[in-house]
């Protein structure tokens, strides 16, 4: 007996357009776009806990139950309001390297989420499967193609790179929350803490702390993208040792 099709979850068939239509009812020309578009402005402007089914729908000025026509439940609204934030990935660079494709693939996602920083509050649902998550996914694999690595080992080194991404935009969000709440500039805000450590280290206890704080370097704001960078390029120099075991093709070269 054939294996049947799974039942697609709600919001995936919702992302992908499968769901059936609603019937007709109240205020007829309302959309799943519209809904989605109307929780990212939310999250855009108040923050991801401002979004809540009552505010969304106050937005379009309907009834909250209105919008159950088209999403079953606040997280299925999230995970939809991930996905078209997050967007289509870029094309694919038929000439970069896979080094060079994989940074760029880094850089782009990390771009998209500094757009929606709200973004890496919403707890991960599952493996990717929406439209553009799939579409991120298969670039990663178009740059990997070639190196050598076998199908587990490219979603290995994906699952690494895109948790890296994920973990400095989170970094970044939370910090960005913190001052300002503190009401502070990260240069004000890392000289007081470069200050206040000079005065707790005890050099015979935190000898190396106590050298990093007296360098000054603590007190100078990050600069975000060269600490990325600095970050993904040795992420992506270990890759390498490995591409280079199994004789991978740079993509520079052309197939035989």
């Amino acid at each position: 007996m054939a294996d049947k099709t799974p039942e697609l979850p709600g919001n995936l068939a919702a992302a992908w357009g499968l769901r059936a239509r609603p019937g007709k009812g109240p205020k007829r020309g309302l959309s799943l776009d519209q809904i989605v578009k109307a929780g990212l402005a939310v999250a855009a402007a108040d923050g991801l806990a401002a979004v809540s089914m009552s505010r969304v729908a106050a937005e379009l000025a309907v009834g909250t139950m209105s919008l159950y026509r088209y999403v079953d439940s606040k997280r299925e609204l999230l995970d939809l309001m991930v996905d078209t934030a997050m967007g289509p990935p870029p094309a694919a660079d038929p000439g970069a390297s896979w080094r060079e494709g994989m940074s760029g693939w880094a850089s782009a996602q990390l771009a998209a989420y500094r757009d929606n920083l709200w973004g890496v509050q919403v707890p991960i649902s599952g493996p990717p499967a929406t439209p553009n998550a799939l579409g991120w996914l298969e670039l990663a694999l178009f740059y990997l193609r070639r190196t050598g690595l076998d199908e587990g080992q490219k979603m290995s080194v994906i699952l690494l790179t895109s948790n890296y991404v994920r973990s400095q935009a989170t970094m970044e969000a939370q910090l960005d929350t913190a001052v300002r709440a503190l009401e502070q500039s990260p240069s004000d805000l890392m000289a007081g803490y470069n200050k206040l450590l000079s005065s707790l280290l005890d050099p015979q206890r935190f000898p190396e702390l106590a050298a990093v704080a007296a360098s000054g370097v603590l007190g100078k704001a990050d600069d975000w993208d060269d600490e990325f960078i600095f970050g993904l390029q040795r992420i992506l120099d270990g890759v390498d040792v490995l591409v280079r075991s199994l004789g991978g093709e740079d993509y520079r070269q052309k197939p035989s």
